[in-house]
């Protein structure tokens, strides 16, 4: 799956274009990697967001197409915060 339909399908970021912005900004890394937004997401990997003073850490867990927003956290774990 792209990595910026990911982020948007498991809600880490509300938005497809804000996701793809921020790849575009290499703020968004993949296993220690700049990204793009088409890069691919497996499970295992690790995506690392930099927001303005922090870093957000999560490791993906699984993949799904669609899923409710109560269920979007099953799809990853925050590993630093």
């Amino acid at each position: 799956m792209r990595l910026d339909k990911y982020l948007k399908v498991s809600h880490i970021i509300k938005r497809r274009t804000v996701a793809k912005e921020a790849a575009q900004k290499d703020k968004i890394r993949i296993n220690g990697k700049d990204a793009k937004p088409s890069s691919s997401v497996n499970e295992g990997d690790i995506i690392e967001i930099s927001y303005s003073s922090k870093v957000l850490k999560v490791k993906v867990l699984s993949i799904n197409e669609f899923t409710a927003k109560k269920d979007a956290s099953e799809m990853y774990e925050v590993i630093e915060n």
